[in-house]
């Protein structure tokens, strides 16, 4: 799996490592949550509404694309999150199952 986001320069910041479903990451310090999990694989989370996966998509804050959640189930916009130590990221959203059955 190619990561879509490719860093070119500015590697010499510290690194974090935080978890993100289940495996360990290492980021920059500074690096939003997108730019973390954008630089390590091709998508960011998995969609709320079919199997799909979802990549962001304003990268501003502004369409809702980008959410992730923490294990204790707190939502974040990974485009304007910062990383930090031990942060620990499931990208699909924990009370969602797909297909939902009803």
């Amino acid at each position: 799996m190619s990561p879509r986001f490719v860093r070119l320069g500015e590697r010499r910041r510290p690194t974090v490592t935080l978890q993100v479903d289940g495996q360990a990451i290492e980021a920059l310090q500074g690096d939003t949550l997108m730019v973390a999990l954008l630089t390590q694989g091709d998508s960011l989370r998995g969609s709320e509404f079919d199997p799909g996966r979802r990549a962001g998509f304003c990268l501003m804050g502004a369409c809702q694309d980008c959410w992730v959640w923490t294990r204790a189930g707190e939502r974040l916009r990974a485009c304007s999150q910062e990383v930090r130590a031990g942060l620990d990221i499931l990208t699909t959203q924990p009370e969602a199952t797909w297909p939902l059955h009803g």
